[in-house]
């Protein structure tokens, strides 16, 4: 019976809560690193057989991708929320409709962002301070990107939808498919054909329409009520208007946050090519600590819907605690790992000793602190779980975001070596943590357990 497929596929209502979290986190980790993997092959392969100056360009550029796309990464939160809370109290038109709206809320995004990308692209880095030898393939790069932006925001719709439901395999299997598409294509249009960062660009295009073809294509043959059909995806608005209402506090934090780490990328412009270069690749670097760390959130998101549409709130409270001891450990130790290996690694992007400098430097000023960041996506990730989204954002958007910002106005300028603007992670990661164990601690974060 669909019912039975339902219920019985990924749920985690019962069983070993550790158990539980970790068998679903860990294809979530190895698929955001495969993730990873292919937007960092981008920066290897133009760094090594292009030069510095697009290793900057393309690195220089992640900041305001992030910017771009993050409402949309926001809209597939809300809607993996929604559907797994269906899936705790075995609502099965309750999934239906939240599938087919959340699809037609990724296409319309996909487009807006496809021609926004491209037109915004020159103006918005000219706004950063983009130095004139970086510029021309900064904008190439950019405008290529977000040509082919709309499959990026269909599939983490779609591994959004089937996250919630517990088949993470697949997000890991397609991401698989698509990192081996980039790989090949960016060696081919880099190396072989000399594309520079438009092959590149290209590469990483082709790779997002496979990963979206092939998750799409699953949900659109799976036999159970997250099924897929083309002539259902539509808006429906009491959804759409719940999806946006879980969905759209992250989407505004992601934004904003990502504001912010423009603003950061600009000061870092100002030092030049090299700075540049440097903290792009080690942002690289840095986003195969992070991730697994945000799997971990993302988890147990997924875990406290199911257990709160389900009515265990004791599931919840454990699953917490699970996650903040797995994100803990798994920060300390990887913090260690790349302070002690960060020359080799910064020399997989380039062999010019500036911009090997300035990644090390930065490695120094945050790889110690990593396990606040643990600290903080875990206990957001239980909240926003319950549906109640907004604390967390706030708690976000007040410590990485408007402390940033005030840093950046009023207090970088006391500091003029580019420390100054290294430093600040660190510290806003604290003040993050600060707030958010507060709120947990003292905030009425888990009231009553239905769906409503």
């Amino acid at each position: 019976m669909q019912t039975e497929t339902v219920s019985q596929n990924g749920l985690m209502t019962d069983g070993n809560i550790l158990k539980k979290i970790i068998f679903f986190s860990v294809p979530l980790i190895l698929g955001n690193l495969l993730q990873q993997l292919y937007n960092t092959a981008d920066s290897i392969i133009v760094g090594n057989f292009v030069g510095s100056n697009a290793l900057a360009a393309v690195g220089s550029s992640t900041s305001l991708i992030n910017l771009l796309i993050a409402f949309s990464q926001g809209a597939a939160v809300g809607a993996g929320v929604v559907v797994s809370q269906y899936l705790g109290a075995d609502d099965r038109k309750g999934i239906r409709d939240a599938v087919h709206t959340s699809m037609a809320i990724a296409l319309i995004l996909g487009i807006a962002l496809t021609i926004g990308g491209v037109f915004l692209s020159r103006p918005l880095l000219l706004w950063m301070h983009t130095p004139q030898d970086v510029l021309a393939d900064s904008v190439a790069y950019l405008q290529i990107y977000f040509g082919g932006v709309v499959f990026n925001v269909l599939y983490n719709m779609a591994s959004g939808i089937l996250n919630a439901v517990g088949n993470s395999k697949r997000s890991l299997l397609y991401l698989g498919s698509a990192s081996i598409t980039n790989i090949v294509l960016d060696l081919l249009l880099v190396r072989g054909f000399h594309m520079g960062v438009a092959g590149a660009a290209i590469a990483t295009d082709i790779s997002q329409l496979v990963s979206s073809v092939l998750a799409i294509g699953f949900l659109m043959r799976v036999p159970t009520s997250y099924r897929i059909s083309l002539r259902q995806i539509r808006i429906q608005k009491k959804m759409a208007s719940r999806i946006i209402r879980i969905g759209l506090p992250t989407g505004i934090q992601n934004m904003v946050i990502s504001f912010s780490n423009v603003l950061v990328q600009s000061s870092v412009n100002r030092f030049g090519a090299d700075a540049m270069a440097g903290f792009g690749a080690y942002m690289k670097i840095d986003g195969f600590n992070i991730l697994p760390v945000t799997s971990f959130s993302m988890a147990v998101t997924t875990f406290t819907g199911q257990n709160y549409g389900a009515g265990k709130i004791d599931r919840v409270k454990k699953g917490m605690w699970a996650t903040l001891a797995m994100g803990f450990l798994y920060t300390v130790a990887t913090g260690a790992l790349l302070l002690l290996f960060s020359d080799p690694l910064m020399r997989m992007f380039t062999d010019n000793t500036a911009a090997i400098a300035y990644g090390e430097l930065t490695m120094r000023y945050f790889c110690p602190f990593y396990f606040l960041l643990s600290i903080l996506h875990g206990l957001a990730g239980t909240v926003r779980g319950t549906g109640k989204s907004i604390p967390p954002m706030v708690i976000l958007l007040v410590s990485l975001c408007l402390f940033r910002i005030v840093w950046i106005q009023w207090i970088l300028p006391f500091f003029p070596a580019i420390d100054g603007v290294f430093v600040l992670y660190p510290v806003s990661w604290l003040l993050g943590v600060i707030l958010m164990v507060l709120y947990a601690w003292k905030g009425r974060w888990l009231p009553q357990n239905k769906v409503k």
